[in-house]
């Protein structure tokens, strides 16, 4: 049986515990409260009902001690890409009690974070409610038998895909939480907690949507070379057609959605058109929701700073992609006209990726919270994907739209933090610069299956314990060398000549 034990009474032991010992980790007089808080939705229930959670008593509990002093096993893309190319029965089995048996480990690791925070912190809206369903998928991968049979395999497969559709409030209830929290932590202490609570969530993702592409394509007796995908990662992703694609969906929005409210009304011009330029035939493996997400929000973005820009004019500058593809990167810049990034509330446009009110004062508008509770409290939640947003704007197989009133490109403050996570997680980098009174240049880069977050001067440095060759010693400069180079075709014709490059018809196109 379990004790109610009432929520003031909970605090008041959480502030006379003593300091415990756990696997040689001490927790501080901030952390013992907050490890306590987190758990008085075990101890807060009725008399005479058994709590089946362990979590109930958390310094008797090794399940967590076990599986968070367990280092995460990262994969790379080239990792991902030649495992599932030649997939079977054996290798899909072993994929998926790898799955089974890292996803408690890397949500172990979060849990840890979180029992971290200071008591201030976990008593926020939405905090709470992300520790209680990262502990109860913890709970359950833990527990969850080894997988031998294709069978098992597919029932694995819905459990993964049913826990994935429970933990779309997420983002914007961590969000939420951590936007109130900002007057309570330091803005480095705050950006790094979510920082590594978004990196883990999209490296637990791109693990379980990969198996389940992978079993899908193994049930249908589908080859990865019939549609150029293995799993969810696409190897000849066309990086114009992304392109086009996000700029048809964004065209097809009404010309006043997520428009700030001014003094006077806008003119109904249509949104700006999107010219493209570069290497126009641009392809690589790459995870297609990755690229289409950064590509949709950086557009989005442009669109919606040239239309407030040009409140009168009947026809808005155009918006300009240009590629450009080396040996080991794809480089991308989206450049506008939209009067650049910096306000009152934003110093750096580095600020922009930042959680805290400090750095980012518009954290703590009331409309930002307000959408952030809105989205968090809906079913639809927040996957950070083009997919669900272009979704709510179409019909389902019965013809019918769906009732959720949220709106489907609501302004919560993610699209910019997400789609740097996004660039960065394989080793990729995104810079904003801001021409301030003209327009914004925002530089992606993304490497070619190259490490997770690896640069290829750390691949040097890996090496320094034995003799490197000529051949590597060249090979690592020329990777150093053609990301500078990415970079400088990029920059050059704008930033120091403030003008587009003389580009023929056949490499240029609009959208």
């Amino acid at each position: 049986m379990t004790w109610r034990i009432s929520p003031p009474h909970t605090r008041q032991l959480a502030r006379t515990v003593c300091s415990r010992t756990t696997s040689g980790r001490v927790y501080s007089a901030t952390a013992r409260p907050a490890i306590l808080y987190l758990h008085e939705l075990h101890l807060c229930r009725p008399c005479g009902v058994r709590d089946v959670s362990t979590a109930v008593h958390f310094y008797q509990n090794r399940q967590l001690e076990a599986f968070a002093s367990k280092p995460a096993t990262r994969l790379t893309l080239r990792q991902l890409v030649f495992f599932g190319k030649s997939m079977n029965e054996e290798r899909l089995i072993k994929s998926a009690n790898y799955v089974r048996t890292e996803l408690p480990i890397r949500i172990a690791h979060r849990l840890r974070d979180m029992q971290a925070l200071p008591y201030v912190v976990v008593t926020q809206e939405g905090i709470a409610k992300v520790y209680e369903l990262y502990w109860n998928a913890f709970d359950k991968f833990r527990r969850y038998p080894q997988i031998n049979t294709l069978q098992e395999n597919n029932a694995f497969c819905d459990f993964v895909a049913n826990l994935l559709k429970d933990h779309k409030s997420v983002i914007p209830n961590l969000s939420l939480g951590m936007s109130l929290s900002s007057p309570y932590l330091l803005p480095d202490r705050l950006d790094s907690f979510m920082r590594r609570m978004l990196v883990s969530r999209i490296s637990r993702r791109v693990l379980a949507e990969h198996h389940i592409a992978l079993t899908r394509q193994v049930n249908s007796h589908e080859g990865s070379h019939v549609r150029d995908n293995v799993g969810i990662i696409t190897t000849a992703l066309d990086v114009k057609e992304c392109i086009v694609r996000c700029a048809r969906f964004l065209q097809q929005r009404p010309y006043h959605s997520g428009e700030d409210s001014l003094d006077a009304p806008l003119s109904n011009a249509p949104w700006p058109e999107v010219e493209i330029e570069g290497h126009m035939n641009t392809k690589f493996a790459y995870i297609r929701e990755h690229l289409e997400y950064i590509v949709f929000e950086l557009l989005k973005n442009a669109f919606r700073a040239t239309r407030l820009k040009h409140p009168t004019t009947q026809v808005l500058p155009p918006v300009h992609a240009t590629v450009v593809a080396s040996d080991n990167n794809v480089c991308l810049r989206i450049s506008d006209q939209g009067g650049g990034l910096l306000s009152p509330e934003i110093k750096s446009p580095s600020d922009l990726f930042s959680f805290s009110h400090v750095r980012n004062a518009t954290r703590l508008e009331d409309t930002r919270l307000g959408a952030l509770r809105t989205v968090s409290s809906s079913t639809r939640g927040m996957t950070a994907t083009v997919s669900e947003q272009i979704g709510t704007l179409q019909p389902d197989a019965h013809g019918e739209i769906s009732p959720d009133p949220v709106d489907p490109y609501p302004r919560i403050g993610m699209g910019l933090p997400m789609s740097n996570i996004y660039a960065t997680y394989f080793g990729g980098s995104l810079d904003l610069v801001s021409m301030d009174g003209y327009g914004t240049d925002v530089f992606v880069r993304l490497p070619k299956l190259v490490g997770h977050q690896s640069r290829g001067h750390r691949a040097v440095v890996a090496q320094s314990t034995r003799r490197l060759s000529v051949t590597q010693v060249i090979t690592a400069v020329l990777y150093s060398w053609s990301a500078l180079v990415c970079t400088a075709a990029l920059c050059l014709p704008r930033v120091f000549f403030h003008r587009k490059p003389a580009l023929t018809s056949h490499n240029r196109c609009s959208m």
